[in-house]
């Protein structure tokens, strides 16, 4: 019977079995063999030797032959094995917290390694305590301090994408892909994925469109057919910082070529909430009449920071930019026109 070619069948990635192997490399010191390991990951041998060589990219595998003659037995040496990393219950229910964070990720091989890693956590966590906490065992404390996500996305159905990107970015390689950007059609490119961002629950990447030579940021939903290069590599650019992409509570939207000094009154019902927040990381605070707060900041990009004025309704007032005050003011007019002469058509209707 000829082996199975392409991606194994079943529920599990490449990316998980991967990781399952490198368990059980883990946990037999002695080594297994090939057959074995691709009997225990419902693999094929071929299969097994590719998944090999991804492992001896973080380990010196060596080999020895059986007792006896046989296949060759594969292990890591002893001195490559991983260690353990000693963590505090209160240390492992702080992670377990912010285990939702991740729900949108569910179904790709990045959401796989995050839930063995919690799985093992929450086994940790629910031990028996020692001390004034003896005798306690399970008080389900991960279920009551928990992160609750901003209106969660399901990506379900980009799994292939998601786990192409996740691993293009931690191994530094090339991301070929087809890509819609705003009003434009679909076209084939190359990227050199910099860094991941989640923001409001959407999953972007910031890197280098290669044929513009230019780095912009791209959002995995317009990511279709991606493909990372199983050969190539890329350097990550030494003053590369994450933190000039991203915009705080405006997310990643940036204009490297234009800077905007924002200045936004509030009245006094928003100052509570505006001065327990840092929306970002330029801000200042100076009170005003009427027991109110003024927040001045310079930001990248007006588009998301007109959206969030929006949310405040009549708590804030634009003082400038200009174009931020036209921006809301028009946005504001389109919103009314849906309302004109509602109540009368509403009424005929009847």
């Amino acid at each position: 019977m000829p082996e199975r070619v392409g991606r194994p069948e079943g529920g599990f990635t490449q990316h998980r079995r991967i990781d399952l192997l490198r368990e059980l490399l883990t946990k037999h010191p002695k080594g297994l063999t090939l057959y074995e390991l691709a009997d225990a990951l419902d693999v094929t041998v071929r299969t097994m030797r590719r998944y090999m060589k991804e492992i001896q990219r973080e380990y010196e595998l060596e080999s020895a032959a059986a007792r006896g003659g046989g296949p060759l037995k594969w292990r890591i040496p002893p001195g490559e094995l991983p260690r353990k990393v000693e963590l505090r219950r209160t240390q492992a229910y702080a992670l377990l917290a912010a285990r939702r964070l991740f729900e949108p990720l569910r179904g790709s091989a990045l959401f796989d390694e995050i839930d063995m890693a919690v799985g093992k956590l929450l086994a940790f966590a629910q031990r028996p305590g020692r001390g004034p906490n003896a005798g306690l065992a399970d008080v389900r404390l991960e279920d009551r301090f928990v992160y609750l996500p901003y209106a969660p996305k399901n990506y379900s159905e980009k799994t292939e994408e998601l786990d192409d990107l996740f691993q293009a970015v931690s191994d530094l390689r090339p991301l070929e892909m087809n890509y819609r950007s705003a009003g434009k059609d679909e076209e084939r490119i190359v990227v050199h994925p910099y860094a991941m961002v989640m923001h409001r629950e959407s999953i972007y990447c910031v890197g280098l469109r290669v044929d513009k030579d230019e780095v912009r940021t791209f959002v995995l939903d317009r990511m279709r057919d991606t493909e990372a290069s199983a050969t190539e590599r890329f350097e990550l650019p030494e003053d590369f910082d994450i933190d000039e992409y991203f915009q705080g509570e405006f997310g990643i939207w940036r204009d490297p070529k234009k800077r905007h000094k924002v200045v936004i009154d509030f009245d006094a019902a928003a100052v509570e909430y505006i001065r327990t927040r840092r929306v970002h990381r330029t801000q200042k605070l100076s009170a005003i009449a009427g027991g109110g707060v003024r927040l001045s900041m310079t930001v990248g990009n007006l588009t998301p920071v007109t959206s969030w004025v929006l949310e405040w309704g009549q708590r804030a007032t634009v003082v400038g930019p200009d174009e931020l005050v036209r921006r809301v003011k028009q946005e504001l007019r389109a919103a009314l026109k849906n309302y004109d002469g509602r109540s009368n058509k509403k009424m005929r209707s009847k």
